[in-house]
C-alpha cells in the first residue's frame, strides 16, 4: 500500500517503512506525526484519488531526527554594473519514517 502526501508545499509517494526528509515539522524525535493531506491511496489494483484530499485518510510517521541540509549559495549579478550579491541558505528538515497508512 502506498499514499501520496502533501507537506511543506511538496508531494511525496510513501509506503510503510519508508524514510523521507520533509520540510521542518514541529515535534521531538520519537513523536508520532499525522500527515492528513493525503491526495491518493493505492494498494496495487485499487486506487483512491481525492478531490483534492481523501476524507478520513491519514499517514502516521515517526520523527527520527531534525537537521539542516548543506549550504547553498545564492549569487546575483548584473553585468557591466558592478552589482554582485552573495547569500547563503541552509534549509531545515525533519527525517520521518512511515509507520501506518489508513483510509
Amino acid at each position: 500500500m502506498y499514499a501520496v502526501v502533501q507537506t511543506g508545499g511538496k508531494q511525496y509517494r510513501l509506503s510503510v517503512g519508508d524514510s523521507v526528509r520533509v520540510e521542518k515539522l514541529p515535534g521531538e524525535p520519537g513523536d508520532v506525526v499525522d500527515l492528513l493531506q493525503v491526495l491518493m491511496v493505492g494498494d496495487g489494483e485499487q486506487v483512491a484519488v481525492g478531490s483534492p484530499t481523501i476524507d478520513g485518510a491519514c499517514v502516521k510517521a515517526e520523527i527520527l531526527a531534525h537537521g539542516r541540509d548543506k549550504k547553498i549559495r545564492v549569487f546575483k549579478m548584473k553585468r557591466r554594473k558592478k552589482y554582485r550579491r552573495t547569500q547563503g541558505h541552509r534549509q531545515s528538515f525533519t527525517q520521518l519514517r512511515v509507520t501506518d497508512i489508513t483510509h
